[in-house]
C-alpha cells in the first residue's frame, strides 16, 4: 500500500511533523527537551559502559524513558493518526477498485535447471542503530562496504588492507555522525556525497558549511586507474573527511 504513496505527500507530512516537533519542544512543553536529552544521554553512557552493571541499568533506563516520552508526544500521535487515515483511505480505494490478478497455467518443465549455488562472503561492517565503527588498526582482508546507520561515526582506513584490482565500492547511509576515510596515495577516488547539514574535507578542498547539498567529484586518473575507489555516502547531519595516508 505504501509503495503507491506520492513522494510529495511524504515530504509534506515529514515537514509538518518536524515543525510540530519543534513547536512542541520549544513553545508548549520545553521540559521535554531536557528530559529527552537526559534519556539520550543515559543511552549513550549506558551503551559505552554496557559491560558494567551500571551501564546496563543506564542503557535500559534511557530506552524505556525515551519510548515513554515519544509515546506521549503530540508528533507521535500525529504520525499515528496520518498512518491510520491513509490505511483507511487505501482500504476504501481497494474496495472501489479491486486489484485483478490473472492466473497463467503452465505445464511443469521437465528440464528445470538446478538451483544456482551461492557462496556467502564476510563483511567489514554491519548495519548499526547506535555506536561508532572503524576498521582494524592492524592488517585486515577487504570487502566492499554497504551499510545503513543511525547515530555514530565511521572510520575506514584503506592503508591497512590490500584492495583488489578494479573498482572498490564504499556505500554508507547515516542519520547522524561523521565519516572519515583514509585513502592510499596510489589509489584514485570517485566521490558522491549527499548531506543535509554538515561540513566536508576532500583532500585539500574544504566545504565549511553545507546545507542540503551534493558533492560529486573524482581524481584526475580515476578512469584509467588499475585500483580505484567509489565512495557513495548520504548523511542527514554530519561531516565527511577524505584524506591521503
Amino acid at each position: 500500500m505504501f509503495k503507491q504513496v506520492n513522494t510529495d505527500y511524504i515530504s509534506w507530512i515529514f515537514l509538518i511533523g518536524l515543525i510540530s516537533l519543534i513547536m512542541e519542544l520549544v513553545f508548549f512543553d520545553g521540559g521535554l527537551i531536557y528530559t529527552l536529552a537526559l534519556s539520550i544521554g543515559c543511552l549513550f553512557i549506558g551503551k559505552k559502559k554496557y559491560h558494567r552493571k551500571i551501564g546496563k541499568i543506564l542503557f535500559f533506563i534511557g530506552v524505556f524513558s525515551t519510548i515513554f516520552i515519544v509515546l506521549n508526544m503530540f508528533v507521535f500521535k500525529f504520525f499515528l493518526l496520518v498512518i491510520l487515515a491513509y490505511a483507511l483511505y487505501g482500504f476504501y480505494l481497494s474496495k472501489q477498485n479491486p486489484e485483478k490478478v490473472q492466473l497463467m497455467l503452465t505445464e511443469p518443465n521437465q528440464n528445470t535447471e538446478e538451483k544456482e549455488q551461492l557462496i556467502k562472503t564476510s563483511y567489514l561492517f554491519s548495519n548499526k542503530l547506535i555506536g561508532s565503527q572503524q576498521t582494524q588498526k592492524s592488517v585486515y582482508e577487504w570487502n566492499n562496504v554497504n551499510i545503513q546507520r543511525g547515530i555514530g561515526d565511521v572510520v575506514i582506513d584503506l592503508s591497512n588492507t590490500i584492495l583488489p584490482k578494479g573498482e572498490t565500492i564504499i556505500s554508507i547511509r547515516s542519520m547522524v555522525g561523521n565519516l572519515k576515510i583514509k585513502i592510499p596515495y596510489d589509489v584514485e577516488v570517485n566521490l558522491h556525497h549527499s548531506v543535509v547539514i554538515g561540513r566536508a574535507v576532500i583532500f585539500q578542498n574544504h566545504e565549511k558549511r553545507m546545507y542540503n547539498q551534493i558533492i560529486s567529484c573524482q581524481t584526475e586518473g580515476f578512469n584509467k586507474a588499475v585500483q580505484k575507489v567509489t565512495i557513495i555516502t548520504s548523511v542527514f547531519i554530519g561531516n565527511i573527511e577524505v584524506n591521503r595516508v
